[in-house]
């Protein structure tokens, strides 16, 4: 990122800018992942007329991948930050997001009106997808825009805090609904409280400033005409190597939350309440972890910090599923919690950082958005191979697919250059390498 490009633009206050991405982050995650919990524990039943379980949750799961067209969603919020700013895609997707949440919330049954419950369940599914592919670069782009070039790490993770805190808000909801509500009225209210918590988070977004970085590309009148087409011409390897970056992650990720509920009923286990236990544990041990990871990496790099992650994503697979086939309510809270803690949350901590110091800022949305939302492309389908997979040959299947993941994380992490800027400084990079640094 360069520092000449965010003179010519006041810098909010980088705590508030960050601390305002991540609230709406996590109203954004709150939405996405209910729907995950609910696919697995009970659309399948609900929205698709079968009573073959693991059929059911196949079906669930599809809808799950549907979701997951976010790469469109990514080009249209690529296009459009890159070009009207990021503070604009940010209101929209969240407007989208939070009005797709609510109607899946009221949407009819497959008792009540057939197979239309599962088309109306589809496109909302698809809306929550675009909405939900939007979010993710202009709120990094906020906070890394607007911090100090040394503590980008740092103020680049706290928007990723609000992953967690959604996860952990949604499968809270579960839990209270589960204890306050019965019948339908268990995942209903989860979905339709989410009104108040989108209201909330439009006020604080619409609060803060524009990046300085975006004033000062539209100051100088270097905007892109087609910035999402740009810069795949010009740096496809870079996305297709975020892609395979993000696998580890996000693959990782709803293997062990949503997959994992359905696998402990199917496998008959432990209870899905003991997953949720792990799931929430984890997400609030997040709630500090990314931004301790996030504070290293400006220290360490980037790279190290990402390794670590994608290494111990390698060496866990089997273990996790060990632990969770004890059915101990303890190991499988801990067996979720550390795949939390130590392999998704040192990757996703840095990709904000990491990511956004790739590309040049007149393409810096297009470029994030859609690497970060390709790899979505696989992780929406992961839940459902691992379904497959664990009915053809057990759970040795979805363990060894957890590892892989893994594997081919940490051979892209080896080939991206090193961009905290105080670990190249004490590198002493050669001059050209240096200028690279100061136009990204």
């Amino acid at each position: 990122m360069s520092t000449s490009s965010t003179t010519l633009a006041a810098k909010d206050n980088p705590v508030k800018v960050s601390v305002a991405s991540m609230i709406g982050s996590a109203v954004e995650s709150y939405d996405f992942f209910i729907y995950g919990t609910a696919a697995a524990g009970w659309f399948g039943k609900i929205f698709f007329h079968t009573n073959d379980p693991i059929i059911g949750i196949l079906a669930a799961f599809a809808t799950l991948a549907v979701g997951f067209l976010r790469p469109f969603g990514g080009y249209l919020a690529g296009h459009f930050g890159d070009r009207l700013g990021r503070k604009t895609v940010l209101f929209w997707s969240l407007l989208a997001m939070g009005a797709a949440t609510v109607l899946i919330g009221a949407l009819p049954t497959y008792e009540q009106v057939g197979v239309l419950a599962p088309v109306l369940l589809i496109v909302l599914r698809m809306v929550q997808g675009i909405g939900f592919g939007a979010e993710w670069g202009g709120a990094v782009l906020m906070a890394c825009e607007h911090a100090p070039a040394k503590r980008r790490g740092f103020f680049g993770a706290v928007p990723q805090v609000g992953i967690p805190l959604g996860l952990l808000l949604a499968n809270g909801a579960f839990l209270l609904s589960s204890h306050l509500f019965e019948g339908n009225w268990v995942w209903r209210a989860p979905f339709l409280v989410s009104f108040v918590m989108v209201a909330i988070g439009i006020f604080i977004r619409l609060s803060v400033k524009e990046s300085p970085a975006f004033e000062a590309i539209k100051a100088s009148d270097t905007i892109v005409k087609q910035p999402a087409l740009q810069v795949i011409r010009s740096d496809w390897r870079m996305i297709l190597k975020i892609i395979g970056l993000r696998l580890a992650e996000t693959g990782g990720y709803y293997i062990t939350t949503s997959f994992m509920l359905s696998y402990v009923m199917l496998a008959h286990v432990t209870s899905k309440e003991n997953v949720l236990w792990g799931t929430m544990i984890g997400s609030a041990l997040g709630l500090g972890s990314h931004l301790l990871y996030g504070a290293l990496s400006d220290r360490l790099g980037r790279r190290p910090l990402f390794l670590f992650g994608s290494l111990f994503t390698i060496i866990f697979g089997v273990p996790m599923f060990l632990l969770i086939n004890t059915g101990a309510g303890v190991m499988v809270i801990a067996a979720v919690s550390l795949s939390l803690l130590f392999s998704h949350d040192p990757i996703f901590a840095v990709e904000s950082s990491w990511f956004s110091e790739q590309f040049p800022a007149n393409v810096r949305s297009s470029g994030i958005s859609l690497g970060y939302n390709g790899a979505s492309v696989v992780a929406g389908l992961l839940p459902f191979i691992a379904t497959g997979l664990f009915g053809v040959v057990g759970w040795m299947g979805p363990a060894i697919m957890f590892s892989l993941l893994g594997i081919i994380s940490s051979l892209c992490a080896l080939s991206m250059r090193e961009t905290a800027p105080a670990v190249v400084e004490k590198q002493a990079v050669m001059p050209m390498s240096q200028h690279k640094m100061g136009t990204r």
